[in-house]
């Protein structure tokens, strides 16, 4: 082990932590589309993207279904997806999956692995169904008599669930209906009761509902009327057992059209990336769980596959230490870890016989020191012994906190009240007191097993609602604070600055360009290098041909648009930047004398060794090849060039 990165770096097998979504990169993710059947939904309507088309919301909701199941085949191919049907009149096969579910409800696609025949069966019926409209009420009928109780409906998914998805994965139903009051007649209160009950057993099993409303200008959806009182709420309250209103990432869609993007911005799970206590004082803790806000979506990584000849099956990597005399797999527990400096250290007979020889002298272990430590005091050289934990040690006023402090990006903390009862409460009641009198906190926090322990700034945000639905909920910001190396005084030079009559020109057209409201939506703006290689990927899973021609890059600048929104301001602004003579005017200075390269490779130093002519390189180069070969660079040029003559020959 030459380097200390290697010494320092721990086996893969021991979880190493540092990243942030590395734990969880493995996990498995489940969603049942859980849509209605009702008479709203298969009534037909005009298609608003086609002409002469009609179309229904049963059909945008399983054409939605076949787009998330598309993408998951490229970014999660492991993943499971379900499709469940309830206020329809056709039951499962007697001795089929979801034959035992209640009456009213219909699995027409089980929970299963992702694979491209179940997705192209959709893509058939979806098919027929573009050219003949009545093809999915025929297919699904629906109750006209009465409505399945929205019980019923969550006791069918927790059902389905268990039959099919892992237990370690993250469930998530997915309900899309646009019908706001199921149950308008008598007995609604037990209706709501009965729901409330079997989505509390949903959300004991795992398993978390995300609505997505469907709302129209002839029927608005109004979720005041059912769902408020029956879906859980997720707004932070003092009392515990306060009843909520606020619904848990709720959707009214307004547009139809607007269905596939809400599921897709809701496709990616949202996982906790650590869980860990929040330790006030000694003997005062609560529980929060920690959120990544920014991630950067890459490319799948490639596997590895062993060609049976009947099947194709995902070759499992693993990395083992093997003891070169017995041949067989080292003990973990005994493996040691230390650094090497300078020559290999034998022992001091063969250190005698070297230094005897002419060559370097070896590094000799002094007694009792130790340079080499086991798995665990490596660890702990790194976490400095402390366990994972985020600890308050003070306030600051919220000023003292600066722009460039913010080195990293920031993790999302909010209370976790399945580790510790009561963490709701004390964490808002921290919350609404740091946000009245405006300060920030000052923690040590230790969010992974491996993990440095770093300073942290705790920013906290108030809860924050939109028109849209979006909202910005209510917690703190974990925002790393830099060492004092790790800032960088920016270099200050001097320059000529434009004439106020300059400025004025060039906001004109930059405020025609600027995005409305100052709000931009990273959502709509895909990474085109990541999309053209996953619709490559699409094409060659399903078997279709790709059109280059096609692919379109919604980051490309509207230039058309643009020129003609701003382009006479543009003009204007050259015109009189032309004019300007502070435009024409540069500031010469001195440029930085550069460092010569003095290093040569090993190719030329044993050409130079093959004609005898090591004599002609400086000594900084030989001494440099010295040190890379972790050979001594004591002694006059005459030495030094026989120690490297001496390397080349017995390493030929």
């Amino acid at each position: 082990m030459s380097a200390y990165q290697d010494w320092n770096k721990l086996d893969d097998d021991e979880e190493d932590e540092l990243q942030d979504n590395s734990a969880y990169e493995g996990r498995k993710d489940v969603i049942l589309f859980c849509i209605d059947c009702s008479p709203s939904m298969l009534e037909l309507r005009e298609d608003p993207r086609y002409e002469d088309v009609q179309t229904c919301h049963l059909f945008t909701a399983l054409e939605a279904a076949i787009h998330i199941q598309k993408k998951k085949v490229i970014v999660g191919p492991n993943d499971s997806v379900g499709i469940m049907l309830f206020n329809t009149t056709r039951r499962n096969e007697a001795g089929g999956q979801g034959a035992d579910i209640k009456k009213g409800n219909y699995v027409y696609q089980p929970i299963d692995t992702i694979n491209a025949p179940t997705i192209q069966e959709l893509m058939r019926l979806i098919d027929a169904a573009r050219e003949d409209p009545h093809v999915l009420l025929e297919t699904f009928p629906s109750l006209t008599e009465s409505r399945v109780p929205t019980g019923d409906v969550f006791t069918s998914c927790n059902w389905v669930m268990r039959d099919g998805a892992p237990k370690t994965a993250t469930k998530r139903v997915f309900l899309i209906t646009d019908e706001d009051n199921p149950h308008a007649g008598p007995g609604k209160e037990r209706f709501i009761t009965t729901a409330r009950t079997t989505l509390m057993d949903l959300v004991q099993a795992g398993i978390g509902v995300e609505p997505f409303f469907i709302s129209t200008d002839e029927k608005p959806f109004d979720p005041t009327k059912f769902y408020s009182s029956v879906l859980l709420p997720t707004n932070i309250t003092d009392d515990d057992g306060a009843e909520g209103t606020i619904l848990p990432e709720s959707i009214s869609i307004t547009r139809v059209d607007e269905l596939l993007a809400q599921m897709s911005f809701h496709e990616v799970p949202k996982r906790a990336l650590f869980s860990v206590p929040f330790e006030f004082a000694k003997g005062f803790t609560i529980g929060v769980k920690g959120y990544g806000l920014v991630t950067e979506q890459k490319k799948g990584s490639y596997k590895y596959f062993v060609d049976f000849g009947d099947r194709m099956e995902v070759a499992v990597t693993r990395t083992t230490y093997v003891d070169e005399e017995k041949e067989t797999e080292a003990d973990k527990e005994r493996l040691l870890y230390g650094m090497e400096l300078g020559s290999t250290a034998a022992t001091e007979e063969h250190a005698h016989e070297s230094a005897d020889e002419g060559g370097g002298p070896a590094r000799t272990v002094p007694v009792n020191s130790r340079v080499f430590y086991t798995l665990g005091e490596v660890r702990s050289f790194r976490t400095m012994g402390l366990k994972p934990t985020i600890k308050l040690l003070g306030f600051k006023d919220r000023s003292e906190l600066a722009f460039e402090d913010n080195v990293k990006h920031s993790l999302f903390i909010y209370p976790d009240e399945m580790s510790y009862s009561g963490s709701k409460r004390t964490f808002t009641a921290l919350l609404r007191t740091m946000l009245r009198k405006k300060k920030i906190g000052l923690v040590l926090s230790v969010v992974r097993r491996n993990a440095s322990p770093i300073f942290c700034a705790l920013l906290p945000q108030k809860e924050k609602t939109e028109e849209s639905g979006w909202h910005e909920p209510p917690g703190f910001h974990l925002i790393p604070l830099p060492f004092a190396d790790d800032i960088r005084a920016a270099p200050i030079e001097e320059t000529v600055r434009a004439s106020d009559e300059l400025k004025d020109a060039a906001r004109k057209w930059v405020d025609k360009l600027t995005v409305k409201n100052g709000a931009y939506a990273p959502d709509a703006f895909p990474n085109p290098a990541l999309s053209y290689h996953n619709a490559q990927l699409e094409a060659s899973a399903f078997r279709e041909e790709f059109d280059p021609t096609s692919f379109e890059d919604p980051t490309e600048p509207k230039y058309d648009r643009m020129h003609q929104r701003a382009g006479a301001l543009m003009r204007s602004w050259k015109e009189a930047l032309l004019q300007d003579e502070a435009a024409h005017t540069s500031i010469v200075t001195a440029g930085s004398k550069r460092k010569a390269d003095t290093s040569v490779d090993e190719a030329e130093i044993r050409s130079k060794h093959e004609h005898g002519m090591l004599t002609k390189l400086r000594v900084d180069q030989l001494k440099d090849f010295l040190k890379s070969k972790s050979l001594s660079v004591s002694g006059k040029k005459a030495e030094l060039a026989e120690r490297v003559g001496e390397w080349l020959d017995s390493h030929q």
